[in-house]
């Protein structure tokens, strides 16, 4: 949104410089004119591509490359004084390339969506008036700059419109999204305070009456059964807090007060980490925890979140493999984008919870092998943490047959 009003300011100042070309110097109305022409186009289409998110770092880096290659090819067409009507072809020849790829890419990405391809078709029109004045110039060459005649008045009427009829649908659509981004908050904030409601109504109500029983106990000296009943009350407490915990952070995700800060880290170091401090409840099940890797793979993300990540799936993995079970780490190099798995042979996952993963609106209960009952909440918030790098998570498991944990986070971090 940023992006789009600093291209229509450009855009603005640039044609004003254009106008002004026999007030100011040539180097100024021209040179400087059209590369601001240019840089306005670019920031037009990068707010596009920021909206769309379609490859963002490639899209991004090829519109910025035409955006220079036209530049310098104008500027330099200027300096060896070419003619009016060979800059006349450049300026079109440069913004109809601008505009091309993500025209093109947006087509390809909703091709039966005729409410998001409307203002692209706007912007479609465009470009071939552009392409139709391109060739034209070529076939009559003129030696003005500007050119009045009333076809010429129609088409830059029609170019106009084009332009302006697309922004607008552009605005529109980006409003629509935020409305539907808005309902999407609403629906998340009622369905989790019916999840404080009810997840932690139960154990915090266990632990008032584990409490209760444990103050009579200390009053008729019971010491064996205060043991119980503190050990039980403390892995109540152990529990609920890791349940608020997740929920904090989950909602810190979606509400953007968690904030991304991606740094170089050794996902290799990290996960050894991650290992060290879940080792002593492994070990309380006499489960071998094992990280499996060939090579030291570095990553541009958050550190404190890929954690969270990591250390939310080896507590489920560990939470849900019986005893004397194994549970394997692996890291690996996928094209432009690290893996990790974390897999375990546990009691595995039924198809109807295992569609439920990683929604809100997908209530997900189940019991692990200390007959605790498990929420999803923290794989919500793995889910979440994610998204922020732009990743993929997903599970692959069969009921008896222990289950797979597998997420996915770019190599170099995406920055809007």
């Amino acid at each position: 949104m940023n992006g789009l009003g600093i291209s229509k300011l450009l855009l603005t100042v640039g044609w004003v410089l254009i106008l002004l070309r026999n007030v100011i110097s040539d180097f100024i109305s021209v040179n400087i004119a059209v590369t601001i022409i240019f840089i306005a186009c670019c920031y037009e289409t990068t707010a596009m591509l920021s909206f769309w998110n379609v490859k963002p770092k490639k899209s991004y880096q090829l519109q910025i490359a035409i955006t220079s290659i036209a530049s310098v090819i104008f500027n330099v067409a200027v300096l060896l004084e070419a003619t009016i009507n060979t800059r006349i072809l450049i300026i079109l020849m440069g913004i109809f390339a601008v505009y091309l790829p993500i025209t093109i890419s947006h087509f390809n990405q909703n091709k039966h969506n005729f409410s998001r391809n409307f203002y692209p078709l706007c912007y479609a029109g465009f470009e071939i008036l552009l392409l139709i004045r391109i060739l034209y110039i070529f076939f009559n060459p003129k030696n003005v700059f500007f050119f009045n005649p009333t076809l010429e008045g129609l088409y830059n009427i029609s170019s106009f419109l084009l332009a302006f009829t697309g922004t607008i649908g552009f605005l529109l659509l980006i409003k629509k999204k935020q409305d539907l981004k808005i309902q999407k908050l609403l629906d998340d904030k009622n369905i989790f305070f019916s999840i404080i409601a009810h997840d932690l109504r139960g154990p915090l109500g266990s632990s008032v009456a584990l409490s209760k029983l444990l103050i009579e106990d200390i009053k008729e000296g019971n010491h064996g059964e205060i043991r119980e009943i503190a050990k039980v009350l403390h892995q109540s407490n152990e529990n609920t807090y890791k349940l608020l915990d997740n929920l904090l952070g989950w909602s810190g995700a979606q509400t953007g007060m968690m904030e991304y800060s991606p740094e170089k880290i050794t996902l290799n170091k990290l996960i050894n980490e991650n290992i060290e401090l879940n080792q002593n409840a492994a070990l309380n099940k006499n489960i071998d925890l094992l990280f499996e890797s060939t090579e030291q793979i570095e990553v541009e993300a958050d550190k404190k979140m890929i954690d969270t990540i990591v250390r939310n799936l080896l507590n489920n993995a560990i939470k849900f493999t019986d005893t004397n079970g194994k549970i394997a780490v692996r890291v690996q190099r996928k094209q432009q984008n690290a893996e990790i798995s974390i897999t375990d042979n546990g009691i595995g996952i039924p198809d109807l919870i295992k569609e439920k993963l990683f929604k809100i609106n997908g209530k997900v209960i189940q019991r692990d092998t200390d007959n605790e009952m498990g929420n999803g909440m923290g794989l919500l918030l793995c889910s979440e943490l994610i998204n922020r790098h732009h990743g993929k998570i997903w599970a692959e498991s069969e009921p008896g047959k222990g289950s797979t944990f597998k997420f996915s986070v770019p190599l170099e971090a995406f920055r809007n």
